[in-house]
Protein backbone atom coordinates (compact mmCIF):
# COMPACT_ATOMS: atom_id res chain seq x y z
CA UNK A 1 0.00 0.00 0.00
CA UNK A 2 2.92 2.43 1.10
CA UNK A 3 4.44 1.64 -2.72
CA UNK A 4 1.24 2.42 -4.28
CA UNK A 5 0.45 5.50 -2.57
CA UNK A 6 4.14 6.58 -2.86
CA UNK A 7 4.24 5.92 -6.81
CA UNK A 8 0.80 7.40 -7.27
CA UNK A 9 1.94 10.57 -5.35
CA UNK A 10 5.04 10.58 -8.19
CA UNK A 11 2.85 10.29 -11.11
CA UNK A 12 0.85 13.05 -10.25
CA UNK A 13 4.05 15.04 -9.30
CA UNK A 14 5.28 14.44 -12.48
CA UNK A 15 2.11 15.39 -14.32
CA UNK A 16 1.61 18.36 -12.54
CA UNK A 17 5.31 19.79 -13.34
CA UNK A 18 4.39 18.52 -17.24
CA UNK A 19 1.27 20.80 -17.04
CA UNK A 20 3.40 23.67 -15.59
CA UNK A 21 5.57 23.56 -18.38
CA UNK A 22 3.29 23.73 -20.65
CA UNK A 23 0.73 26.58 -19.52
CA UNK A 24 0.83 29.49 -21.56
CA UNK A 25 1.19 32.88 -20.99
CA UNK A 26 -1.52 35.24 -21.90
CA UNK A 27 -2.16 39.06 -22.16
CA UNK A 28 -4.97 40.96 -22.42
CA UNK A 29 -4.38 44.22 -24.47
CA UNK A 30 -7.71 46.81 -23.75
CA UNK A 31 -7.71 50.47 -25.43
CA UNK A 32 -10.80 52.29 -27.01
CA UNK A 33 -11.53 53.64 -30.58
CA UNK A 34 -12.98 57.08 -30.51
CA UNK A 35 -14.63 59.70 -33.47
CA UNK A 36 -12.41 62.68 -33.51
CA UNK A 37 -15.69 65.10 -34.19
CA UNK A 38 -13.66 68.33 -33.97
CA UNK A 39 -10.63 66.76 -36.35
CA UNK A 40 -7.97 67.91 -33.86
CA UNK A 41 -6.41 64.30 -33.66
CA UNK A 42 -7.30 64.22 -29.41
CA UNK A 43 -9.79 63.40 -27.54
CA UNK A 44 -12.49 66.42 -26.50
CA UNK A 45 -15.70 66.30 -24.49
CA UNK A 46 -16.97 66.10 -27.99
CA UNK A 47 -15.77 62.96 -29.34
CA UNK A 48 -17.74 59.75 -29.41
CA UNK A 49 -17.27 56.09 -29.11
CA UNK A 50 -17.21 54.01 -31.84
CA UNK A 51 -19.23 50.52 -31.10
CA UNK A 52 -18.33 47.71 -34.05
CA UNK A 53 -15.04 49.79 -35.11
CA UNK A 54 -12.32 46.58 -35.81
CA UNK A 55 -8.94 47.22 -34.11
CA UNK A 56 -5.91 45.03 -34.66
CA UNK A 57 -2.31 44.24 -32.69
CA UNK A 58 0.35 43.02 -34.88
CA UNK A 59 3.63 41.94 -33.77
CA UNK A 60 6.69 42.32 -35.57
CA UNK A 61 10.32 40.58 -35.41
CA UNK A 62 12.83 43.74 -33.96
CA UNK A 63 15.54 42.23 -36.65
CA UNK A 64 13.77 41.04 -39.97
CA UNK A 65 10.39 43.13 -38.86
CA UNK A 66 8.23 40.03 -40.47
CA UNK A 67 5.04 39.88 -39.07
CA UNK A 68 4.65 37.50 -35.98
CA UNK A 69 1.56 37.38 -34.65
CA UNK A 70 -1.45 38.98 -35.55
CA UNK A 71 -5.25 39.24 -33.41
CA UNK A 72 -8.19 41.24 -34.09
CA UNK A 73 -10.97 42.90 -31.42
CA UNK A 74 -14.70 44.65 -32.19
CA UNK A 75 -15.28 47.76 -29.91
CA UNK A 76 -18.50 47.79 -27.93
CA UNK A 77 -20.65 50.28 -27.60
CA UNK A 78 -18.88 52.60 -25.06
CA UNK A 79 -16.09 51.95 -28.01
CA UNK A 80 -13.53 49.43 -25.78
CA UNK A 81 -12.12 46.30 -26.85
CA UNK A 82 -9.93 43.76 -25.72
CA UNK A 83 -8.11 41.13 -27.51
CA UNK A 84 -6.38 37.98 -26.04
CA UNK A 85 -2.68 37.83 -26.74
CA UNK A 86 -1.38 34.44 -26.67
CA UNK A 87 2.46 33.88 -25.83
CA UNK A 88 5.24 36.80 -25.07
CA UNK A 89 6.24 38.22 -27.49
CA UNK A 90 9.73 39.95 -26.10
CA UNK A 91 11.56 40.26 -29.13
CA UNK A 92 8.90 41.84 -31.12
CA UNK A 93 7.25 45.34 -31.54
CA UNK A 94 3.41 45.27 -31.05
CA UNK A 95 1.31 47.88 -32.25
CA UNK A 96 -2.26 48.53 -32.44
CA UNK A 97 -4.18 50.05 -34.97
CA UNK A 98 -7.45 51.16 -36.12
CA UNK A 99 -8.76 48.79 -39.51
CA UNK A 100 -12.02 49.61 -39.96
CA UNK A 101 -14.74 52.19 -38.74
CA UNK A 102 -18.45 51.56 -39.48
CA UNK A 103 -19.93 55.28 -39.17
CA UNK A 104 -20.07 56.49 -42.55
CA UNK A 105 -19.60 59.75 -41.07
CA UNK A 106 -16.19 59.13 -39.14
CA UNK A 107 -14.18 56.76 -40.53
CA UNK A 108 -11.07 58.58 -42.22
CA UNK A 109 -7.81 57.54 -40.01
CA UNK A 110 -5.98 59.85 -38.28
CA UNK A 111 -2.95 61.60 -39.73
CA UNK A 112 -0.48 60.94 -37.25
CA UNK A 113 -1.54 58.59 -34.32
CA UNK A 114 -3.02 56.23 -36.47
CA UNK A 115 -1.14 53.00 -33.80
CA UNK A 116 -0.25 52.74 -30.07
CA UNK A 117 2.73 50.61 -29.06
CA UNK A 118 2.16 47.91 -26.04
CA UNK A 119 4.29 45.93 -24.57
CA UNK A 120 3.34 42.12 -24.73
CA UNK A 121 6.21 40.88 -22.65
CA UNK A 122 6.22 39.31 -19.02
CA UNK A 123 10.28 40.08 -18.94
CA UNK A 124 9.97 44.17 -18.53
CA UNK A 125 9.02 44.69 -14.84
CA UNK A 126 5.04 45.06 -15.20
CA UNK A 127 3.30 42.18 -13.23
CA UNK A 128 -0.06 42.83 -14.59
CA UNK A 129 -1.09 40.44 -17.59
CA UNK A 130 -3.30 43.38 -18.61
CA UNK A 131 -1.71 46.30 -21.01
CA UNK A 132 -3.25 49.14 -22.08
CA UNK A 133 -3.08 50.98 -25.09
CA UNK A 134 -3.61 54.45 -26.21
CA UNK A 135 -6.76 55.59 -27.32
CA UNK A 136 -7.29 55.55 -30.81
CA UNK A 137 -9.82 57.04 -33.11
CA UNK A 138 -11.26 57.89 -36.64
CA UNK A 139 -11.98 61.60 -37.81
CA UNK A 140 -15.00 63.13 -39.39
CA UNK A 141 -14.81 64.75 -42.83
CA UNK A 142 -15.80 67.81 -41.13
CA UNK A 143 -15.52 69.51 -37.39
CA UNK A 144 -19.09 69.75 -35.77
CA UNK A 145 -20.54 73.82 -35.20
CA UNK A 146 -19.64 73.12 -31.55
CA UNK A 147 -15.81 72.27 -31.58
CA UNK A 148 -14.94 76.25 -31.42
CA UNK A 149 -16.24 76.75 -28.38
CA UNK A 150 -14.35 73.37 -26.74
CA UNK A 151 -10.65 74.45 -28.55
CA UNK A 152 -11.62 78.38 -26.89
CA UNK A 153 -12.10 76.27 -23.72
CA UNK A 154 -8.92 74.86 -24.12
CA UNK A 155 -7.01 77.66 -24.79
CA UNK A 156 -6.78 76.88 -28.25
CA UNK A 157 -7.12 78.92 -31.28
CA UNK A 158 -8.39 77.00 -34.46
CA UNK A 159 -6.96 77.27 -37.51
CA UNK A 160 -10.38 77.30 -39.44
CA UNK A 161 -13.74 76.29 -38.73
Amino acid sequence: MAKAILVLSAVCSILTFANFAQCHEFFNVEGSVYCDTCCVQFKTRLSEPIEGAVARLACRDIVTEKVKYVTEAVTDKNGKYTMKVEGDHENELCDVAVVHSPREDCNKPGLSFDSARVVCSKNVGIPNPTRYANPLFFMRKAALPGCKDVLDELGLFPLEF
